[in-house]
Protein backbone atom coordinates (compact mmCIF):
# COMPACT_ATOMS: atom_id res chain seq x y z
CA UNK A 1 0.00 0.00 0.00
CA UNK A 2 1.43 3.35 -1.06
CA UNK A 3 1.44 5.96 1.68
CA UNK A 4 3.45 9.18 1.46
CA UNK A 5 3.79 11.06 4.76
CA UNK A 6 4.78 14.60 5.66
CA UNK A 7 6.88 13.82 8.74
CA UNK A 8 8.10 17.40 9.07
CA UNK A 9 4.53 18.63 9.61
CA UNK A 10 4.22 16.84 12.95
CA UNK A 11 7.48 18.44 14.07
CA UNK A 12 6.67 21.98 12.92
CA UNK A 13 2.96 22.14 13.83
CA UNK A 14 0.44 21.17 16.48
CA UNK A 15 -2.20 19.19 14.58
CA UNK A 16 -5.59 20.24 15.96
CA UNK A 17 -7.85 18.24 13.63
CA UNK A 18 -7.63 16.15 10.48
CA UNK A 19 -9.91 15.94 7.47
CA UNK A 20 -9.80 13.51 4.55
CA UNK A 21 -10.29 14.94 1.09
CA UNK A 22 -9.97 13.84 -2.51
CA UNK A 23 -7.59 15.37 -5.02
CA UNK A 24 -7.97 16.14 -8.73
CA UNK A 25 -5.12 14.52 -10.68
CA UNK A 26 -4.34 13.52 -14.25
CA UNK A 27 -3.70 9.93 -15.31
CA UNK A 28 0.08 10.23 -15.46
CA UNK A 29 0.16 11.80 -11.98
CA UNK A 30 -1.78 8.84 -10.54
CA UNK A 31 0.66 6.39 -12.15
CA UNK A 32 3.61 8.32 -10.76
CA UNK A 33 2.10 8.34 -7.24
CA UNK A 34 1.49 4.59 -7.44
CA UNK A 35 5.24 4.23 -8.11
CA UNK A 36 5.88 6.31 -4.97
CA UNK A 37 7.32 9.32 -6.80
CA UNK A 38 5.67 12.10 -4.81
CA UNK A 39 6.74 14.38 -1.98
CA UNK A 40 4.76 16.47 0.52
CA UNK A 41 7.70 18.44 1.89
CA UNK A 42 7.04 22.22 2.06
CA UNK A 43 3.46 21.67 0.91
CA UNK A 44 0.47 23.65 2.12
CA UNK A 45 -3.16 24.24 1.20
CA UNK A 46 -4.91 27.53 0.47
CA UNK A 47 -8.57 28.52 0.12
CA UNK A 48 -9.34 30.56 -3.01
CA UNK A 49 -12.84 31.39 -4.27
CA UNK A 50 -14.43 28.89 -1.85
CA UNK A 51 -12.24 26.09 -3.22
CA UNK A 52 -9.25 24.45 -1.56
CA UNK A 53 -5.99 24.04 -3.50
CA UNK A 54 -2.83 22.18 -2.55
CA UNK A 55 0.28 24.15 -3.43
CA UNK A 56 3.88 23.07 -4.01
CA UNK A 57 3.23 19.31 -3.92
CA UNK A 58 5.84 17.49 -6.01
CA UNK A 59 4.80 14.61 -8.26
CA UNK A 60 7.61 13.37 -10.51
CA UNK A 61 6.89 13.14 -14.24
CA UNK A 62 5.86 9.67 -15.38
CA UNK A 63 8.55 8.28 -17.72
CA UNK A 64 6.10 6.72 -20.18
CA UNK A 65 3.79 9.74 -20.08
CA UNK A 66 5.62 11.84 -22.74
CA UNK A 67 3.33 14.73 -23.81
CA UNK A 68 0.65 13.97 -21.21
CA UNK A 69 2.92 14.93 -18.30
CA UNK A 70 2.09 18.18 -16.51
CA UNK A 71 4.19 20.56 -14.40
CA UNK A 72 5.44 18.79 -11.25
CA UNK A 73 4.51 21.50 -8.73
CA UNK A 74 1.25 22.79 -10.16
CA UNK A 75 -1.71 23.73 -7.96
CA UNK A 76 -4.10 20.84 -7.52
CA UNK A 77 -7.71 21.16 -6.43
CA UNK A 78 -8.89 19.32 -3.32
CA UNK A 79 -12.40 17.88 -3.16
CA UNK A 80 -14.39 18.82 -0.04
CA UNK A 81 -18.02 19.48 0.77
CA UNK A 82 -19.11 23.12 0.80
CA UNK A 83 -19.89 23.07 4.53
CA UNK A 84 -16.43 21.68 5.30
CA UNK A 85 -14.77 24.41 3.21
CA UNK A 86 -16.75 27.16 4.97
CA UNK A 87 -15.83 25.74 8.39
CA UNK A 88 -12.15 25.55 7.43
CA UNK A 89 -12.23 29.04 5.97
CA UNK A 90 -13.66 30.55 9.16
CA UNK A 91 -11.10 28.79 11.33
CA UNK A 92 -8.08 29.58 9.15
CA UNK A 93 -8.82 33.28 8.66
CA UNK A 94 -9.92 34.08 12.21
CA UNK A 95 -7.76 31.93 14.47
CA UNK A 96 -4.43 31.87 12.61
CA UNK A 97 -4.35 28.20 11.69
CA UNK A 98 -2.71 26.65 8.62
CA UNK A 99 -3.86 23.87 6.32
CA UNK A 100 -1.05 21.34 5.98
CA UNK A 101 -1.21 18.01 4.10
CA UNK A 102 -0.15 15.22 6.45
CA UNK A 103 -0.47 12.11 4.28
CA UNK A 104 -1.17 11.06 0.68
CA UNK A 105 -2.64 7.57 0.27
CA UNK A 106 -5.03 5.44 -1.77
CA UNK A 107 -8.48 4.44 -0.58
CA UNK A 108 -9.73 1.92 -3.11
CA UNK A 109 -8.70 3.38 -6.45
CA UNK A 110 -8.93 7.01 -5.33
CA UNK A 111 -6.05 9.15 -4.14
CA UNK A 112 -6.80 10.88 -0.82
CA UNK A 113 -5.06 13.59 1.16
CA UNK A 114 -5.22 13.81 4.94
CA UNK A 115 -5.36 17.56 5.54
CA UNK A 116 -4.48 18.84 8.99
CA UNK A 117 -5.71 22.02 10.64
CA UNK A 118 -2.46 23.05 12.31
CA UNK A 119 -1.05 25.76 14.53
CA UNK A 120 2.68 26.52 14.30
CA UNK A 121 5.09 25.51 17.05
CA UNK A 122 7.55 27.90 18.64
CA UNK A 123 11.23 27.03 18.94
CA UNK A 124 10.91 25.95 22.58
CA UNK A 125 8.05 23.59 21.64
CA UNK A 126 10.28 21.96 19.04
CA UNK A 127 13.03 21.52 21.61
CA UNK A 128 10.54 19.87 23.96
CA UNK A 129 9.50 17.49 21.18
CA UNK A 130 13.13 16.50 20.55
CA UNK A 131 13.70 15.98 24.28
CA UNK A 132 10.63 13.75 24.66
CA UNK A 133 11.63 11.70 21.61
CA UNK A 134 15.14 11.15 23.05
CA UNK A 135 13.73 10.14 26.45
CA UNK A 136 11.41 7.60 24.84
CA UNK A 137 14.30 6.19 22.81
CA UNK A 138 16.46 5.83 25.95
CA UNK A 139 13.67 4.12 27.88
CA UNK A 140 13.13 1.68 24.99
CA UNK A 141 16.83 0.77 25.10
CA UNK A 142 16.58 -0.14 28.81
CA UNK A 143 14.08 -2.93 28.16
Amino acid sequence: MIEIKNKKAYFDYFVESEIECGIVLTGTEIKSIRKGSANLKDTYARIKNNEVYIINMYIAPYEEGNRFNVYERRERKLLLHKKEIIKLKNTVFQDGYSLVPLKLYFKGNNAKILLGLCKGKKLYDKRRTIKMRDLLRENKDLY
